[in-house]
């Protein structure tokens, strides 16, 4: 199983602002990702689908990729806290504020979908049997059947 992963350090971003584009996109396709990064609009996604690009591309270059971009998936994607600059703002009176302009370190990591095997989708169309659940009560076989209609008086 192919993995790759490619990271961005210093985005002018705040991570847990990343955070919540990243968790749109962990778990999917790579082709689904990228399409929901072009129609998300925080302005991190365009940082993002390049990292994300990014680790399509490395994945690509390993030993052993099968060569079908169509089953890679991004497997884990995460932001970390980067170093925030300080800055000054001045206040009433004199005073001065502290503004944070903070940074995050974006990651996003490929893997590749196994292949899928022929004898495991054949066992997918029989219906499995369920257990009753534990501890309920056994139905009698007549309430099992449908009731009678009542006669109209």
């Amino acid at each position: 199983m192919i993995e790759a992963h490619a990271t961005a350090r210093y985005v002018r971003t705040s991570a847990q602002k990343a955070g919540l584009v990243l968790a749109l996109i962990r778990g999917k396709d790579v082709n689904r990702a990228l399409a929901t990064l072009q129609f998300t609009r925080k302005g991190v996604a365009v940082d993002i689908e390049k990292v994300l690009r990014s680790a399509i591309a490395n994945a690509q270059q390993k030993e052993g990729f099968s060569g079908d971009v169509d089953r890679l998936y991004v497997s884990a994607c995460y932001a970390n806290q980067g170093p925030s600059a300080k800055r000054v703002r001045p206040a009433p009176m004199g005073r001065a504020f502290r503004v944070l302009k903070r940074m995050a370190h974006l990651t996003v990591r490929v893997s590749e979908r196994a292949a899928p095997v022929a004898h495991l989708a054949a066992d997918a169309d029989a219906a499995p049997k369920r257990r009753p659940r534990a501890g309920a009560p056994k139905k009698p076989a007549a309430a099992k059947r449908a009731p009678a209609k009542k006669a109209k008086e």
